[in-house]
């Protein structure tokens, strides 16, 4: 396919997707424990966080923000769950599922209960605990050079399970009187960001973002196999490489925000890859796109779904993502 018309598809296929994301970031700026209309949330919006009002500081202070860290979440994880799934030729593969948020978890609880700041401190220490995880699961399923699907998700889940096991072992052991937030921050929680949180993560996964796109290309090739790969000319090893870290360091930031998020990247990969057919570089913007928009809708129903207050996000994903893995094992085995 030729330049122009990739270009031309991204394009047909953005434009409704960044539609439906804005219409959701509105419904969830909307909804919650104060209730506004949608009206009142735009003109706030509109009016800017300058205003001296109750509901300029609920849309500003407090559910903008959410909703941008949801967003952002949404998208580095579907995104991470499609490089995952292509590097590994395994639909089945994503952060969650390998353990790569686990490990990440790990890694940002130790940051925690030290007391490091979250950037850099924490956030380095997630990256450390997803790359350890990673290699741990690369090592465990390969077979020669190959990767076995069978043996890549049975480490994922050993592996997942002793990161569970070791984040309980820190809490127990741990006096700290933020051991609640941590185990509502395990589940999965948007509920405690501010603009300049959600600012300083979109630094660090927009570049891992950029860098996925501009190899997207690559990730067709290699879907092919690593041999095809390198007759057209791609350094396999390298691209492998880049893509890995990028991917890790972008799940491993979103986790030191907002805990364990699972089979995001498994739902929105696959619903977009039947929708859109298997080109990356189409399927990696539709991803940014639509795993955004699949967040911000996660997290209204987990706002509006209880009789009061409000359930982590992480249990709605669940509650979506694991009927979808159960199904496409069965077939994948079947």
């Amino acid at each position: 396919m030729e330049t122009s018309q990739v270009l031309r598809r991204i394009v047909w296929v953005s434009v409704p997707l960044i539609l439906l994301l804005l219409a959701f970031g509105l419904i969830g700026i909307s909804v919650g424990s104060s209730r506004l209309s949608m009206l009142d949330a735009a003109a706030a919006l509109f009016r800017g966080g300058g205003e001296d009002s109750v509901v300029a500081g609920i849309v500003w202070r407090i559910r903008l923000p959410r909703v941008i860290l949801g967003a952002l979440v949404g998208s580095t994880l579907s995104l991470g769950g499609l490089v995952f799934q292509a590097l590994l030729r395994n639909p089945l593969a994503e952060p969650y599922i390998l353990g790569i948020s686990g490990g990440s978890a790990v890694g940002a609880i130790i940051g925690i209960l030290l007391g490091f700041s979250r950037i850099p401190g924490v956030c380095l220490m997630a990256f450390s605990g997803s790359m350890a995880v990673l290699a741990m699961v690369l090592f465990m399923g390969a077979s020669g050079i190959r990767l076995k699907n069978d043996a890549l998700l049975l480490s994922g889940v050993m592996i997942n399970a002793f990161c569970s096991s070791i984040i309980t072992f820190l809490i127990s052991l741990s006096q700290d009187a933020r051991i609640h937030n941590i185990l509502f921050w395990l589940m999965g929680d948007l509920s405690l960001p501010d603009l300049s949180q959600a600012g300083v993560l979109l630094l660090i996964v927009l570049p891992c973002f950029l860098v996925i796109f501009r190899l997207s290309n690559v990730m067709n090739l290699l879907l092919m196999g690593k041999e095809a790969a390198q007759t057209m000319g791609v350094n396999t090893t390298r691209a492998t490489l880049i893509l890995l870290v990028s991917t890790s360091l972008m799940v491993s930031a979103t986790v030191s925000y907002c805990g364990l998020l699972g089979f995001v990247g498994l739902v929105m990969p696959h619903l977009l890859r039947l929708v859109l057919g298997p080109d990356h570089r189409v399927l990696v913007p539709a991803c940014v796109l639509g795993g955004g928009a699949y967040m911000i809708l996660c997290d209204i129903f987990a706002r509006v779904l209880p009789a009061q207050g409000e359930m982590p996000t992480g249990v709605i994903t669940a509650m979506i993502g694991a009927p979808l893995f159960i199904y496409l094992l069965k077939r994948s085995r079947g």
